[in-house]
Parts: C-alpha cells; structure tokens; sequence
C-alpha cells in the first residue's frame, strides 16, 4: 500500500486552517454581542456590532453545514 503523502498534508492544512477560521469566526461574533451588551448597559446603542456578531455566527453554520453536506453527499 502506498500513502499519497501530498494528499494527506493538503487535507491537513486545509482542515487546519479552516478550524482555525471558524473558530476565528465564532470568537469574533461573541466579541461582538459583547461589545452590543456593554453598550446596552451605558445606554447606547450598537446596533453594528450585533449586526457583525449575528453575520459571523451565520458565516459559522453556514460552513458546519456546507461541512456535513460534504460528509454525507
């Protein structure tokens, strides 16, 4: 049996760096809503930052599920 050795470490480094990404991603959208939280509680309003932390989130299930569309397909 012969391993492609290319192969492997082009799956790895793809899997690494999107891991890397959506956790990227995720850390991004609760930095955000707590941005959006710490407003709230001086008395404005930041309605940017939870608009982004909502996007990031929806960017994150967005891959996972393109992820297990992949696996399953």
């Amino acid at each position: 049996m012969k391993i492609d050795w290319e192969a492997l470490g082009s799956v790895f480094g793809v899997s690494l760096f999107a891991t890397v990404a959506l956790v990227a991603l995720f850390t991004l959208g609760l930095v955000g809503l707590s941005k959006h939280e710490a407003a709230t509680e001086q008395g404005g309003t930041a309605t940017l930052a939870r608009s982004g932390a909502y996007l990031c989130f929806a960017l994150v299930a967005a891959a996972v599920t393109y992820g297990i569309y992949l696996i399953v397909a």
